[in-house]
């Protein structure tokens, strides 16, 4: 299957192919918005049937200047990750399985903006909602490009010192999204993903809710062992490249380390090709 190639500042998605795989990547850049407001304190609220989850507001320049989706994934930008929605889902549901791990070669591919647009793309689908877990301990971003402050993260809920839910918070006007983001960095973060505890916890997450998907931010595989460690618990995994960054080597060097684990799928960030406008 051939890439579909997306401008710079896009992103573009390809079933995976040794043959087709091509040295990629943009600086992911985590822009600080000057001027944004804090997030405000967590309001509770009853979702159906589920349980009690805060819900936080985020400050829409802060989204804008992360480029992070509107709720339901609206404009040119949002067609783009329904597309990869779209043929993750198609993955998924051929393996059998609810969970994702989205991972990069190295630093700055771009791979935790992907995530968390990648669940906010799934969770505009009214078939599916979305899970969203900032495991990359070693340096947890989700919670910053968001303008989160949580008081307790999964960070915490593996350390056994809370439960699940006391890390989990909905983003004000995304339905069906939910995010547990990590409160602070760990030192420990290999060790602590090894643990028998996670995996009871990771499966504990996995069969909840039939609708769910987990999406699963890791650290980069050739920089740290806890994509590694965690590998056994990853039921698939998208690989996030970089334009002008990822080197052919590393990428091939990930796919063998990654092992057994299905890969569904390649995201290309910052291709500087020209595309087409659809809509």
């Amino acid at each position: 299957m051939k890439p579909i190639q997306f401008p710079r500042g896009k992103l573009s998605s390809s079933e995976f192919s040794a043959q087709e795989m091509q040295p990629a990547a943009e600086e992911a850049r985590v822009a600080h918005a000057e001027g944004c407001e804090p997030a405000a304190e967590p309001k509770p609220v009853v979702a159906s049937g589920r349980p009690l989850t805060p819900v936080v507001s985020i400050d829409p320049l802060r989204l804008e200047s992360e480029r992070i989706l509107q709720p339901g994934a609206p404009g040119p930008h949002g067609v783009h990750y329904k597309m990869l929605r779209t043929q993750v889902l198609r993955c998924l549901d051929k393996l059998g399985v609810n969970s994702l791990a989205v991972v990069g070669t190295a630093a700055d591919t771009g791979k935790t903006l992907t995530a968390i647009n990648l669940a906010i793309a799934i969770a505009a689908d009214p078939e599916h909602s979305a899970l969203l877990i900032d495991l990359d301990l070693r340096k947890p971003r989700i919670h910053r490009r968001l303008g989160l402050e949580p008081g307790v993260g999964i960070d915490d809920c593996l350390r056994r010192t809370h439960p699940l839910s006391a890390a989990m918070v909905r983003l004000s006007g995304y339905e069906r999204l939910v995010v547990m983001p990590a409160r602070e960095r760990s030192l420990d973060s290999s060790e602590l993903l090894s643990t028998r505890y996670t995996n009871d916890l990771i499966v504990e997450m996995r069969s909840r809710y039939k609708d769910r998907i987990l999406l699963f931010d890791l650290p980069p595989v050739l920089q740290a062992d806890d994509a590694l460690v965690f590998a056994r618990h990853v039921q698939a995994v998208l690989i996030v490249v970089a334009e002008g960054r990822t080197r052919r080597d590393d990428l091939l060097r990930t796919v063998e380390l990654l092992g057994e684990v299905p890969i569904v799928g390649t995201v290309l960030n910052g291709t500087r090709e020209p595309v087409d406008i659809y809509y």
